[in-house]
């Protein structure tokens, strides 16, 4: 290529000259970064307040308590009392052994217990006439020892036989089978005129519904988390330990009735990794139906003074997370923060920052050299946090390496 001839050089020179001003400012220094205006920027200033904890899991509801009717007696199944799926009163009668057999041993047992009775008055009388007799040596010590003997085998005799009565007219009266609770009954598993041997047969079930259990498993991570921040502060558990708990049914709604958390498991499910949390809940509509799936929402646990900011806000770089700070210069300073719980759509912060400063939230792709100057737009209306409280914690994926501050070329 010909070099420029020595006309053309002047020309050239105030050019260059020319397009050099123009990417100054009036006293000759760039404008914002590399030439253009300081970017626009949307911050908020950060607060420390109470966040509530919201935990939400599956679970599965289940009866307050569940009772597997079974005869006591054998025989056979002469009636069925109930309607499948009904509601019984304690003490009611679900089933009808045959009672005849057991009213003729019970019959029978007093029949016994008559000539038990009539042997002991027997012996009691013929010892009575034999005592003043032994007593004037009219009778031989055997004789007298035999009348004794013979009086105490009639009493011990009556009182089995008493006995027995009673074993009889127990198995008469348990010849109605009763339910030992309130509650809903399940589909009969025995047919009227079928053989029943006793206990070994089950009849049916009853299920007490109200209250209702909801039973859930919590992870490992979740208990160790919630352990650790509670002995470091970071969480308050309730005064009296409960956590409450809300339900949102099958079909997305929610039921009306609150609950509370009353049983931990100290052992932790093998199979599953869990351990098993119970809560209870009143039903008195009988909505709730043993056995189905559940979303319950675990609330009560706060963690205080914390500050958080927008996952947009948060952003990955080679040594870890960071944010942007507006600093006293209105300059984009980087912050590295340590994150912890997600919860709505934020980030907690558990360290790097402080209540009253200026995050950037909206704008940080522009931002291409840390330090730069930004431009913030209204920071008066940036005050509120992220989002209000009350979703359940998470944890999301982080910003990628890509909205990470890029250098110019």
């Amino acid at each position: 290529m010909n070099a420029p001839t020595p006309r053309l050089r002047p020309l050239i020179a105030a050019t260059a000259a020319s397009l050099l001003l123009a990417a100054c400012g009036p006293s000759g220094a760039p404008n914002g970064g590399g030439g253009f205006p300081p970017p626009p920027v949307s911050v908020m200033i950060t607060e420390a307040r109470d966040l509530p904890v919201n935990l939400e899991y599956t679970a599965q509801t289940a009866g307050y308590r569940e009772t597997e009717i079974r005869a006591r007696v054998s025989g056979i199944l002469l009636k069925r009392n109930f309607r499948e799926g009904s509601a019984v009163k304690q003490g009611e009668s679900l089933f009808t052994i045959d009672p005849a057999p057991f009213q003729l041993a019970l019959e029978r047992a007093k029949a016994d217990l008559g000539v038990a009775e009539a042997q002991l008055q027997q012996a009691q009388r013929e010892l009575a006439r034999l005592k003043p007799v032994y007593e004037s040596k009219a009778v031989s010590q055997k004789e007298f020892d035999d009348a004794t003997s013979a009086e105490r085998i009639a009493a011990a005799q009556v009182a089995s036989v008493r006995a027995r009565l009673n074993e009889a007219q127990l198995n008469l009266e348990w010849t109605r089978v009763e339910s030992p609770i309130a509650g809903v009954t399940g589909r009969a598993q025995v047919s009227e005129g079928s053989l029943v041997s006793g206990p070994g047969v089950l009849l049916a079930t009853v299920t007490q519904t109200d209250p209702m259990y909801v039973i859930f498993g919590v992870s490992d991570r979740d208990t160790l988390a919630l352990r650790r921040d509670a002995e470091a502060g970071r969480i308050k558990l309730p005064a009296d330990g409960r956590l409450k708990a809300t339900l949102k049914l099958a079909d997305g709604s929610e039921y009306a009735k609150p609950g509370v958390v009353n049983f931990v498991d100290a052992r932790v499910n093998t199979q599953t990794g869990t351990t098993e949390t119970r809560a209870e809940f009143p039903n008195p509509g009988n909505l709730l139906r043993a056995g189905e799936f559940v979303r319950i929402t675990l609330s009560g646990a706060v963690r205080p003074n914390v500050i958080v900011v927008p996952q947009r806000a948060v952003l990955e770089g080679p040594t870890g997370k960071f944010v942007y700070i507006a600093n006293a210069e209105s300059k984009a300073e980087p912050r590295p923060v340590e994150v912890g719980a997600w919860t709505g759509d934020g980030w907690i912060i558990n360290s790097g920052l402080k209540a009253g400063e200026r995050v950037i939230i909206d704008g940080m792709a522009k931002i291409f050299v840390p330090g730069s100057p930004v431009s913030i737009i209204d920071p008066a209306a940036q005050k509120e946090a992220p989002q209000p409280p009350g979703k359940p914690e998470a944890k999301p994926a982080a910003k990628k390496a890509a909205d990470a501050p890029q250098k110019q070329s």
